[in-house]
């Protein structure tokens, strides 16, 4: 399967798409990663460890932190998505993190690398629409979705910038601030939901503050998926090595609920 087709498969389920986040190098990632799959998440995302990143809150810091203190590394966290790539060839796997480890080394050789490993598509998220050739077209290049953030305060005057060479879905920040300190108001997202699909066709996932099976659910019936990141990371954080079994568990509670969701509403 290729990598331009993962991620159109994931959504063209008759059921909206859970999304699952981790910090690569945060525990043993091989094994949390094949827990989220077995749990039932159709999309992975893979965070990559950073010195400051800016836009999570204390659960993924204190991820990055971890992982970081444990020498994790761009190599490894590219080696970490190549392996999963072998044990999962069918399902679509995104880089999540930000600009510096990305293109340190040069955009061109960022991309290459990814591909190589079988990455479907990236989310950076300090690089702007406006400075999309800065990455953008080397993602592109090596046919990798750059996977872009709209947000309340994306207007209708700047959402077509942010959708312009975007890829893989759109994701939307249901709040403005950090991830996994607050949740966004169900009829807010109602109304997001259906202005950011009257923009685009484009994939809407879903994400930021979304902590229950029963939230989950309610966002599945409007969006095409969801982004459920900060509760993934706070269990590995909370159980480390015995955390796969927690992240199995929890991962088909909040599968049930995003799948079963499209039954009664699609």
């Amino acid at each position: 399967m290729t990598i331009s087709n993962r991620l159109s498969n994931a959504f063209s389920k008759p059921h909206p798409a859970l999304v699952c986040f981790v910090t690569a190098g945060d525990g043993d990632t091989a094994a949390n990663l094949d827990a989220l799959v077995e749990g039932g998440a159709d999309v992975i995302e893979l965070g990559m460890p950073f010195t400051d990143p800016m836009a999570d809150g204390p659960a993924i810091q204190q991820a990055n932190i971890r992982s970081l203190g444990a020498g994790t590394t761009t190599a490894d966290v590219l080696r970490m998505a190549r392996k999963f790539r072998e044990r999962h060839p069918h399902v679509p796997l995104v880089l999540m993190g930000y600009a510096n480890p990305m293109i340190r080394r040069g955009p061109e050789w960022f991309a290459n690398a990814a591909k190589e490993a079988g990455v479907d598509g990236v989310i950076c998220v300090d690089i702007p629409p406006e400075e999309d050739d800065a990455l953008g077209p080397q993602l592109r290049g090596a046919g990798i979705a750059p996977i872009r953030l709209a947000t309340p305060t994306t207007d209708a005057k700047r959402l077509p910038k942010v959708l312009e060479g975007s890829g893989g879905f759109l994701y939307y920040v249901s709040v403005a601030g950090i991830t996994g300190k607050q949740q966004a108001a169900q009829t807010s997202i109602d109304e997001a939901v259906a202005r950011l699909k009257a923009a685009t066709d484009l994939p809407i996932a879903v994400g930021f503050g979304v902590r229950t099976p029963e939230q989950a659910g309610e966002i599945a019936k409007v969006a095409d998926g969801v982004v459920v990141g900060s509760a993934l990371v706070e269990l590995v954080g909370e159980h480390g090595a015995d955390a796969p079994a927690k992240l199995r568990e929890y991962t088909a509670s909040l599968a049930k609920a995003v799948h079963s969701a499209a039954k009664a509403s699609k």
